[in-house]
């Protein structure tokens, strides 16, 4: 997340098909999990492994995160976004650092069936910092939680097929400026004025609380009831805000929702309050909260039916 730069299980039988992380992680289609408990919880093992090495933006981890990911949108058949999954664009990094290969966007996308030209983006980076002296910033909450709860929604929508399309993004060079969402927004593969909802999904597998943050209802008050009716039935701590001044932090502009809040594109985003291992080489695998991952990935899933169902 860039937040320091500017200021269950209802769904858990469905992850079948989710990749394992054994000789095999790097080809999650030739993996098969014995328990489907643990197929989101292998995609952030995976992603914050030693072997991708922080997957900073431009290297070949970066890379070795990015064909995993396509992996999994092929094994979801997910429909390329306007002919490919990669959408290349200019390395932020690339004056600064030598040998860098250029960022690169992913996207893929569910028709829906009776909205289809209207959408709804389901958004999280997975880039992260890399590493430096030898010392990897492995970023599992932040942000391989949020690329594996994105998974674990596209394999609920493989099965549950929607109204709108839902378009998944996987987003480079967060961590530069929020790179990969601006480059979005100044070429976007479909119509802005189109897109009924994005929800950026950022760090959510770590709260030793329980609490679990919907940020962006004081500026779109509309998606406030959805929040609130999964709330409901949620053991999770829901609290709704950090997007005023009001709050310790603001977190409009914190991350890939931000570039679409400026062009006045409505978003939620998800995620959880600073902790000791943000943006530390603690933040690992063995880390995370994996009881409070899977809870806040099922909110996830529950919110963003009720926003299909409703949105007009």
């Amino acid at each position: 997340m860039y937040r320091n730069f500017i200021s269950l299980f209802t769904f858990i039988l469905l992850l079948t098909i989710a990749t394992a992380c054994d000789d095999n992680r790097n080809n999650p289609e030739d993996n098969n999990l014995a328990d489907p408990k643990t197929g989101v919880l292998k995609d952030v093992e995976f992603l914050s492994s030693d072997s991708l090495m922080g997957r900073r933006t431009g290297t070949e981890g970066a890379k070795m995160a990015r064909e995993y990911i396509i992996q999994r949108f092929h094994s979801l058949n997910l429909k390329p976004l306007n002919d490919s999954y990669l959408h290349p664009f200019e390395n932020p990094l690339s004056g600064q650092i030598d040998n860098l290969d250029s960022s690169i966007n992913l996207a893929g996308m569910i028709e829906g069936i009776s909205k289809p030209e209207q959408y709804i983006l389901i958004t999280a980076h997975y880039d992260h910092l890399g590493s430096e002296g030898g010392v990897i910033y492995n970023g599992a909450d932040d942000n391989a939680s949020g690329v594996a709860g994105m998974l674990a929604a596209a394999t609920h929508f493989s099965l549950n097929a929607p109204a709108h399309s839902i378009i998944f993004v996987a987003f480079d060079a967060e961590e530069v400026g929020l790179a990969g969402a601006q480059y979005f927004t100044e070429n976007p593969p479909v119509d802005l004025n189109q897109i009924r909802l994005v929800v950026n999904l950022d760090m959510i597998s770590v709260n030793t609380e329980n609490r679990f943050i919907a940020s962006g209802t004081a500026h779109h008050p509309f998606t406030r009831p959805f929040i609130e009716a999964q709330a409901e039935s949620s053991p999770l701590d829901i609290v709704l805000g950090y997007d005023t001044d009001q709050w310790p932090q603001n977190w409009t502009f914190a991350s890939d929702h931000g570039p679409f809040h400026r062009e006045g594109v409505p978003y939620i985003y998800f995620g959880v309050e600073d902790h000791e291992q943000y943006h530390q080489p603690g933040d690992t695998f063995e880390n995370i909260d994996q009881a409070f991952f899977l809870k806040a990935v099922d909110f996830i899933i529950g919110f963003l039916e009720k926003a299909d169902e409703n949105l007009s």
